[in-house]
């Protein structure tokens, strides 16, 4: 059974229940793009910031729309509408820029709205479809059934290799 992880933590014997809950599934944040949910592993997250327009990089793919500067760090705003080749959208108050850390690295990810936490039982995760060759489904972890549609939970490490986002070195000037 898919529910909605618990917004705080209870003492006593109840948290010791719920924690052994949350071990066996997993946290999904779920989030929009053109009416489709998404999840990413909860643990991958960093923070949700409001839209807010990055700073365009020359000479990069199309999908990374620039780079934001988070509290000192630069990092690349990757939009994935553009990544997913969906129709662009004019950006509005639901829109929000997800904060992920893959490995060493942080990217924000530009989505269309953020949806929910939810936990998922290892048993409710599916494979990814197999759509022969034609498809790259290789950034699709699993589905999973979410209400009354099917959410489809990304593999970031696979979605954003190292070799698509730039690696912005701290310039020194004289």
């Amino acid at each position: 059974m898919i529910e909605r992880a618990p917004k705080m933590a209870v003492a006593g014997g109840i948290m010791h229940t719920i924690v052994e809950k949350q071990a066996e599934a997993h946290q999904f944040l779920t989030f929009l793009l053109a009416d489709q949910v998404y999840g990413v592993d909860l643990y991958k997250i960093q923070e949700i910031r409001g839209y807010s327009p990055a700073t365009p990089i020359p000479n990069v793919r199309p999908h990374i729309t620039g780079v934001m500067n988070l509290r000192g760090t630069v990092l690349p705003v990757v939009d994935l509408r553009i990544k997913f080749g969906l129709p662009t959208v004019e950006y509005d108050k639901f829109t929000v820029i997800v904060i992920t850390m893959i490995g060493e690295k942080m990217t924000g990810l530009l989505v269309d709205a953020v949806s929910d936490v939810l936990q998922v039982a290892p048993e409710q995760m599916r494979e990814a479809p197999d759509f022969g060759a034609t498809v790259d489904t290789r950034f699709i972890q699993g589905v999973f059934e979410a209400k009354d549609h099917l959410a489809i939970v990304l593999n970031l490490e696979r979605l954003l290799q190292e070799d698509e986002i730039p690696v912005l070195e701290p310039q020194l000037t004289a």
